[in-house]
């Protein structure tokens, strides 16, 4: 018979003494055990593996998902600003929910570009220039952080540009800064159109910036490129716009924006540059009232206090000569924001054209000089002064200076004041013509009241809309 091979154990071979007594024991107390499991878990003590969890992990794509259906919602920022709990936030709004995917995977490049480009966008909607500054400052950093992780990604480059385009024209950021943003911005959206001249979104923020530039021409032919290309983008569309209408061509303008608000009809801030352009380049308020009360039914029905719809309603009553109703407007606006110094500076002016000097004079004091709560005759809050600008200065240095130097009397004379806000005005612009002219016409008054000409003066009526001064 064969050998078995070398060491190997015979198939049958006679059983250790004491073996069975260490079987007997392992078996009880496997027994045992599964008792003490099975009580456990009946009492409540342990919970199965197999049983779902009390809160169910997510998945970043499905946070991916609901963020961008709360954009197209037009849900961008909840007004609530609910404060993250431990874990996953409550997620109200797109950008809420971006930031929760990112809590899950903090390297994804495309959520970090797409919150900048919502945080962007958003910031249209908020209240006042200094949340709008912070917004887009939030946006920036979303985007840089999106580029550091794919430097050669064409749409990341590109919604960068797009960021640096806006936060470059907030009023908050001074010229020279102003300047520098907007060369990053060129240089970024260059670079985005380099790596994919075939991407539309890229396309679209380089005409953006080009029309920023006053770079007509080639703006008008790279948006009308990336409307070619992406005719289904509100991107593209809004800012073939913006090209047109910078370029005057107004009902182009609004069959751009109308596009653009069939593909994100919830996107109220498209509702105010249609209106705009109704009003400003069509010479037709009555169609542009119907725009501007269509984003103040939006905002209201989501929640967003945003005081631009109504700012722009009142200014379009203004213009009609419907004071009343534009007060009204104006006012409403007010409650959004008591410490907003631009509508106070609106309100103002509409005080003014309604030749309420007396009533004008507090609340442009409020946006041109600030003013406590107990000076604040309207909003009962205290009010931060309006830096001098080429935006701020048409709206409010001009009209209060004026309307000092109209009120002034030899027993009530506040030209002294009139004079230092004239004065400041004249050193800022001397070379701009149109303000130049309100301000001699000003100084003028104050010179004849010194003179003892205590007549009441005239003032030629003020335009449509007053003019700003040049950069």
């Amino acid at each position: 018979m064969a050998r078995d091979p070398v060491g190997k154990r015979p198939s049958f071979h006679q059983e250790r003494k004491g073996t069975s007594f260490y079987r007997i024991m392992i078996l009880l107390g496997l027994i045992v055990g599964s008792v003490w499991v099975m009580l456990s878990l009946r009492r409540g003590e342990i919970t199965s593996p197999f049983d779902p969890t009390p809160t169910p992990t997510r998945i970043s794509e499905s946070f991916f998902l609901e963020a961008r259906a709360y954009f197209d919602a037009g849900k961008l920022d909840d007004p609530s600003n609910a404060t993250p709990g431990p874990g996953v936030p409550p997620i109200n709004d797109s950008i809420e929910a971006y930031q929760a995917a990112l809590l899950g995977d903090p390297n994804n490049a495309r959520a970090w570009a797409e919150l900048a480009r919502i945080q962007t966008y958003s910031s249209s909607m908020l209240r006042n220039d200094t949340e709008r500054f912070e917004r887009l400052t939030e946006a920036k950093a979303s985007a840089d952080r999106a580029v550091e992780l794919a430097p050669d990604d064409s749409e990341f480059r590109a919604i960068r540009a797009f960021v640096l385009d806006w936060l470059a024209f907030n009023p908050l950021v001074g010229a020279e800064q102003r300047n520098d943003l907007l060369v990053e911005a060129e240089r970024e959206a260059s670079r985005a159109f380099q790596l994919d001249p075939q991407n539309a979104l890229a396309l679209a923020y380089y005409a953006e910036i080009l029309a920023d530039e006053q770079k007509w021409t080639q703006a008008e032919k790279y948006a009308a490129q990336a409307v070619a290309q992406d005719p289904e983008s509100m991107d593209t569309h809004r800012v073939y716009g913006y090209v047109l209408e910078t370029l005057g061509k107004y009902n182009s303008a609004i069959q751009q924006y109308q596009e653009a608000a069939r593909i994100n009809p919830n996107m109220t801030f498209l509702y105010v540059r249609i209106g705009q352009n109704f009003r400003e380049g069509i010479r037709n308020p009555e169609r542009a009232l119907e725009y501007f009360d269509r984003a103040a039914k939006i905002n209201q029905g989501l929640d967003v206090q945003n005081p631009n719809p109504y700012i722009e309603i009142a200014r379009t009553y203004t213009q009609m000569g419907q004071f009343f109703a534009a007060m009204i407007n104006a006012e409403k606006a007010l409650e959004f924001d008591p410490t907003n110094a631009h509508t106070y500076g609106q309100l103002g002016i509409i005080f003014r054209r309604a030749r309420n000097y007396e009533g004008a004079m507090s609340l442009l004091q409020c946006a041109v000089r600030g003013c406590t709560a107990s000076e604040n005759e309207m909003g009962k809050a205290a009010v931060e002064s309006l830096p001098l600008s080429s935006v701020t200065v048409a709206y409010y240095y001009v009209e209060y200076g004026t309307n000092l130097a109209f009120l002034s009397r030899p027993n009530e004379n506040y030209c002294p004041t009139a004079l230092e806000v004239l004065g400041e005005v004249r050193q800022a612009y001397p070379d701009d013509p149109s303000l130049m002219g309100i301000v001699e016409d000003s100084e003028g008054i104050c010179r004849r009241l010194q003179g003892g000409q205590v007549a009441v003066p005239t003032i030629t009526p003020m335009p449509t809309d007053t003019p700003e001064a040049t950069p």
